[in-house]
């Protein structure tokens, strides 16, 4: 009887041991087939090698196969990944970018921003969504190191497409002029929109084949050079979205939005323009030009200029380098008004709906922001070569500057950024003004969501085009019934319906919020 007790345990027992056998190989199995239906086959995914097509805007820099060679060499050996790039050149971008979405072009990495289709994008299944498991687990660095509040600013309707830069900027413009030809000409220094107005006039009138202001509305829809500081940050207003002529005020609770085309305001500029024009102080050919604005000053073809701070900041270095004997000065003509900040979408990465490698493409773009050799090498280039790093957080330009320059690489901005240390002193005590200045607004992480009224937007961009740019750049002869025209225009386009849906999503959200 004790045998055959200790027989019945024996099968037991070894009926229990196949059991256990039979259940750790199926787990091998279900392992082994989740990873062969992604891209890795051990616990850190980069067992195979793999090559990333990458979208960007902007011209190639000469320079870029030599240095992304090198970030491919560090790439591989990371995560064994390469990369090659495409890119969008600046004067037809904004044509082909969306273009190639629609056809379903083979890349995984693609540069976005909330004014380079992000929204359109994400809510046409262009990218592809990044959930929390999967940012946490492929991008753990910038996962870490980004702000919640960014990560919250970059979604739409509660999904993150995006992988935002993660370097706040302040979005207001300046000018900068050429302070040697203001001295020369013995114009009044340069303090706000009238000033403006007579150092541009004093130089197109005094210089011969210089404009007193580069401009290049490059044959379509776009907003005045101007505009910026001299409609919406002079009157405190923001604009919703840079393709739509509707605005708010900043200290307005309720979120009222407005056509800013039918405001007195407009109707004023409006005569500013053409007085602008009429003094030549751009080019009466400005709505079909593709000119590249900083190369017409650098070239003394014009004597001023519209940007950032920062970029501005960047061509001042650059012209003190190249044009020892021209002085440049920075100004902002709007200095007493709120000043706004970016949200976190104005720069960032997005992974393509297509891609066949979403893992990988987030181990890259974590690279990209936090590895400090690779966000070296991707942001300055070579050392030696195209700058000299000074210190941990400083650099020089090198030789080949300007061979590495020029593309979307703001789309990984991080806090290992660098400074030039030739940065312009008025630029840093302008952008430590702004500081102080900043205005926090309801609406600062609203999108429009334009799906219910594309006939609209698209027949209003058409009208902007036939009517709109002439107006703004002073070429309609009488400004006040150009205006009018332009209001006439956009009613027949559908504006009333657009407006109305953009104010019913904004009650929306400032209810829930």
């Amino acid at each position: 009887m004790k045998q055959k007790k200790r027989v019945g345990v024996r099968l037991l027992i070894l009926m229990l041991l196949v059991s256990l056998l039979l259940s750790a190989c199926n787990s091998n199995n279900g392992n082994a087939n989740n990873e062969s239906s992604g891209e890795a086959s051990n616990k850190t995914g980069k067992s195979e090698e793999v090559s990333l097509k990458m979208l960007l805007i902007g011209s190639k820099p000469a320079d870029y196969d030599l240095v992304f060679n090198e970030v491919n060499q560090l790439l591989k050996e990371k995560i064994n990944t390469t990369i090659e790039t495409e890119f969008l050149d600046w004067s037809d971008w904004s044509s082909k970018y969306p273009l190639k979405f629609a056809a379903r072009d083979d890349f995984d990495l693609v540069f976005t921003a909330n004014w380079a289709f992000y929204h359109n994008q994400a809510m046409n299944g262009g990218f592809y969504e990044l959930t929390d498991e999967l940012l946490q687990t492929h991008a753990p660095m910038t996962w870490k190191a980004m702000p919640k509040v960014s990560w919250e600013q970059a979604k739409i309707k509660g999904k993150q497409y995006m992988v935002p830069n993660n370097n706040q900027e302040i979005t207001d413009k300046v000018v900068m002029i050429r302070e040697d030809l203001r001295k020369k000409h013995n114009l009044e220094p340069v303090t706000n929109a009238e000033t403006f107005a007579a150092y541009t006039k004093g130089i197109a009138q005094n210089e011969a084949g210089m404009s007193g202001f580069a401009t290049a509305a490059g044959g379509g829809y776009k907003w005045h050079e101007l505009d910026n500081m001299l409609l919406e940050q002079q009157n405190e207003w923001k604009l919703v979205d840079p393709n739509m002529p509707f605005a708010f005020k900043l200290d307005d609770p309720a979120g009222k939005v407005f056509n800013v085309y039918d405001t007195p305001e407009f109707k004023e500029l409006l005569v500013y323009y053409k007085d602008l024009a009429d003094s030549r102080v751009w080019s009466k050919n400005v709505v079909n030009s593709k000119n590249e604005v900083w190369q017409d000053v650098k070239a003394g073809k014009a004597a001023s200029l519209k940007g950032n701070l920062g970029s501005l900041g960047f061509q001042f270095v650059e012209a003190q380098r190249d044009l020892p004997d021209v002085e440049m000065s920075i100004v902002d003509l709007t200095p007493d008004q709120k000043k706004t900040a970016s949200i976190s979408t104005q720069n960032g990465m997005a992974v393509h709906a297509t891609s066949e490698h979403i893992e990988r493409a987030l181990m890259v773009i974590d690279l990209l922001q936090n590895d400090k050799q690779i966000h070296d090498l991707t942001m300055y280039g070579i050392a030696g070569i195209h700058y000299e790093p000074l210190e941990e957080d400083k650099y020089k330009p090198g030789p080949d500057r300007d061979k590495y320059a020029g593309f979307s690489n703001w789309g990984w901005n991080s806090p290992l950024n660098r400074t030039e240390v030739s940065y312009p002193q008025e630029a840093m005590e302008i952008e430590t003004a702004w500081k102080e200045k900043i205005f926090n607004y309801p609406l600062e992480t609203f999108v429009f969501d334009d799906q219910k009224v594309k006939t609209e937007l698209a027949n209003i961009g058409n009208i902007m085009i036939r009517y709109g740019v002439p107006l703004e750049y002073g070429l309609v002869a009488d400004p006040q019934k150009g205006q009018a025209e332009l209001i006439s225009q956009l009613n027949t386009a559908g504006i009333d319906t657009v407006q109305a849906e953009l104010q019913s999503q904004i009650d929306a959200f400032l209810e829930n919020n």
